[in-house]
């Protein structure tokens, strides 16, 4: 079985969506299935119209060049005809058996239009509803036209798709409430590599001397700093904790739109000289910093982006055998057992979260059933291998139904 997976951007781009990606393909490729993978204009690193990252040969679609890819709404339009342009050549020449279009929906458009002229069945995956993300980026609110025609489009999509993949719960239940049939989506769960995240990681003394972390209890975050991430709520919660705990430190590692606010944030509540700002360090140092961690802090706002989707970076810390505290929001409440996995706190309250950390800070004999519980959670249910073999199922129901003689 061949299947050409259609995605916004790749490696050796490193986000939450390029890792999920690079996981399915070499997994895919391990239960003996062969891929190939194009990427649309928003991937914009690629120097050729082919190339091969880690193994994986991906075909990329050429930049616009035209008025129309400088003007709003119409460079919409633009992502989808050139990606259906290019995704046409490309499936006219390798003939796959499948169509995979990754979120969000304008690669899922492209690939219908392709699906449809070409007679190739298409699964759609919903990573995350990319009006969500705009409204927390602050580029359009939920009773805008574009939120609603965004919205639309999606609903449009999951009509016609032969099948339906998506990463959680949430999002399924959402689906289903736009009245998609629940036996046409299957919840393939982020997941992680059990290879890449052991358990025992030693601190890095010199590391931590560097920064300052050595015989303190560090707090820490690693991860993009978005203002649903709710990380100012961590920085309010650190002067309630310093009393109970004075040798209490924040670790941020990463970076992003709210860096700055942080940054001046933490001065202003006087913890600047107890937050450690790192900026964004290489990929294959970013275990260093996991291993000075006591406890990983994850408060996410409530809102429907993290009401919908489960993270990935708690499933990491949480293959580690490492102590996680989380907002209730319903993405963390899909990963995370409270009192036995991990805590969770309410989410949008301080008060709770520095009242959380400052029980689990007094509570270090129990912090080893926390780290088994935690570890044996991704080894039974949360790892690359459980994950994709759904894909199975999913990818037998749409070529049955290319067959004629299941028509």
């Amino acid at each position: 079985m061949h299947i050409l997976h259609v995605l916004d951007h790749s490696i050796p781009l490193h986000s939450g969506y390029t890792f999920r990606t690079r996981a399915i393909l070499e997994q895919q490729r391990a239960l003996g299935w062969s891929t190939s993978h194009i990427t649309g204009i928003k991937h914009t690193v690629a120097k050729t119209f082919e190339e091969n990252i880690d193994g994986l040969h991906f075909y990329r679609t050429p930049q616009p060049t035209g008025l129309m890819a400088k003007l709003p709404v119409l460079n919409q339009w633009t992502v989808i005809s050139t990606l259906a342009k290019r995704l046409e050549e490309v499936a006219r020449v390798i003939k796959p058996d499948i169509l995979h279009a990754h979120s969000p929906v304008l690669n899922g458009i492209a690939a219908l239009r392709v699906a449809r002229r070409l007679n190739i069945p298409l699964v759609y995956e919903v990573r995350a509803f990319w009006e969500d993300a705009a409204v927390d980026h602050g580029t359009t609110k939920e009773d805008s036209m574009r939120y609603k025609a965004t919205r639309a489009l999606e609903t449009y999509v999951l009509r016609r798709a032969d099948a339906i993949t998506t990463i959680c719960a949430g999002l399924r239940n959402d689906i289903v409430g736009r009245g998609i049939p629940q036996d046409k989506i299957t919840v393939i769960p982020n997941a992680v590599d059990l290879e890449h995240f052991m358990v025992g990681g030693i601190p890095d003394q010199q590391l931590a001397e560097k920064l300052g972390l050595n015989g303190k209890h560090v707090l820490g975050f690693i991860g993009s700093f978005y203002a649903y991430e709710g990380l100012h709520l961590l920085l309010q919660a650190l002067p309630d904790i310093l009393r109970t705990v004075p040798n209490a430190r924040i670790l941020l590692v990463g970076g992003g739109i709210q860096e700055n606010y942080l940054k001046q944030l933490a001065m202003d509540l006087g913890i600047a000289d107890k937050v450690i700002f790192t900026g964004r360090v290489p990929h294959d140092q970013v275990q260093r910093y996991y291993d000075l961690v006591d406890i990983f802090v994850y408060p996410r706002l409530s809102m429907r982006l993290t009401e919908l989707v489960t993270p990935l970076k708690p499933l990491e810390a949480m293959a580690q055998g490492r102590l996680v505290v989380a907002s209730d929001v319903g993405g963390h409440k899909e990963l995370i057992k409270h009192g036995e996995t991990g805590y969770l706190f309410d989410a949008g309250n301080a008060q709770a979260l520095s009242n959380t950390i400052i029980s689990m800070l007094k509570q270090r004999e129990n912090w080893p059933a926390f780290h088994a519980a935690a570890r044996r959670f991704v080894e039974t249910e949360r790892n690359w291998p459980i994950s994709v073999a759904r894909y199975q199922a999913v990818y037998a129901q749409v070529m049955a139904k290319k067959d004629p003689s299941h028509v």
